[in-house]
């Protein structure tokens, strides 16, 4: 696993701190706060001095711009409110990355809400805790058993004491990444820890989920984001209900297959009037045309009649349009 390299370092805190923090989480904080469920567990990819091709798609570490903006904010909120908690939006990341590879890329809303809903498995037992239901299927959509929702993996029970509303939109809300990143951020800092403190930063961990790979997979992440992170535009792919906007001003499409209707004013009118003048008036059109038809074959009497400059026979050459690629 990384070591940190920073003021906080986990490296700081000797075995013994550490094996109490794991043993106190649990029995301090009760259920997790994802209700231990599956999380990933992929590590930070290793940090190299060359700048080959992004191994950072969001899998590899990026930050979509809205999560990252939703963790900024909750740092910045949490400074205000708890200061004494020095919580740092990197750790948030840490905890996003793992909960749910940064709301799956960044698939949000402008607003932070993920554009589908992210669940984690029913809480029945066995590989994770049993939680019943707490809220009527209200956020899970599971009347019978609870399950994490959002993209930091609130269960509703924890959700009902710990959520807030980050957007400042009135409503507190587990699918909406500043609503959770500031949830979140505000479980870390609760019963007055201080986050700089590397047993308080276990405990903090460890209220999310009760295991030491947990613990460990988090503190990795955090490592890396504390020593840099980038910043990529959130993911595509449906997640803004405005993105097919473009292809609207792209409708000329059409336009060229009725040339008689919609691009009358363009190629029509436009090509026709400076090919009339030859036509209405015939004397200068045809002795215009007698000499070039004269040097031609011996009868040159027809082609003025054909009246080729006049008779806007070239309209078919419409402008081009480019399509959405």
């Amino acid at each position: 696993m990384a070591v940190l390299t920073a003021s906080q370092a986990p490296a700081a805190v000797s075995a013994g701190a550490a094996a109490l923090a794991r043993k106190a989480a649990p029995a301090e904080h009760g259920p997790s706060v994802s209700g231990d469920t599956p999380y990933r567990t992929g590590l930070p990819p290793l940090r190299t001095r060359g700048k080959g091709p992004a191994r950072e798609a969001t899998g590899g570490g990026a930050l979509p711009a809205t999560v990252f903006a939703a963790y900024r904010r909750a740092e910045e909120e949490l400074a205000r409110s708890a200061p004494g908690c020095r919580l740092r939006w990197q750790l948030l990341a840490a905890i996003g990355q793992v909960e749910s590879g940064q709301a799956w890329g960044g698939r949000v809303t402008p607003d932070g809400t993920t554009v589908t809903p992210i669940l984690g498995p029913r809480l029945t037992g066995g590989a994770f805790a049993a939680v019943a239901d707490t809220d009527g299927g209200a956020y899970d959509g599971d009347a019978v058993y609870d399950r994490a929702v959002g993209p930091m993996q609130f269960i509703p029970s924890t959700w009902a004491r710990w959520g807030a509303d980050g957007n400042g939109d009135g409503r507190a809300d587990p699918d909406n990444v500043y609503d959770a990143a500031l949830a979140a951020g505000r479980y870390l800092c609760a019963g007055g820890r201080d986050l700089s403190d590397p047993a308080d930063l276990d405990r903090a961990i460890l209220g999310y989920n009760h295991s030491d790979a947990y613990l460990d997979t988090v503190k990795a992440w955090y490592a890396y984001y504390l020593t840099g992170h980038r910043v990529v535009p959130d993911a595509s792919g449906g997640s803004r209900s405005d993105r097919p906007a473009p292809a609207r001003p792209k409708r000329p499409k059409p336009s060229p297959s009725k040339p008689s209707d919609d691009r009358k004013p363009t190629p029509g009118p436009s090509r026709t009037p400076s090919a009339p003048p030859a036509s209405p008036s015939p004397g200068p059109s045809r002795t215009a045309s007698v000499p070039k038809a004269s040097p031609t074959p011996p009868v040159p009497v027809p082609e003025p009649t054909l009246t080729l400059p006049g008779g806007g026979v070239l309209p078919g050459t419409g402008p081009l349009t480019i399509g959405n690629g």
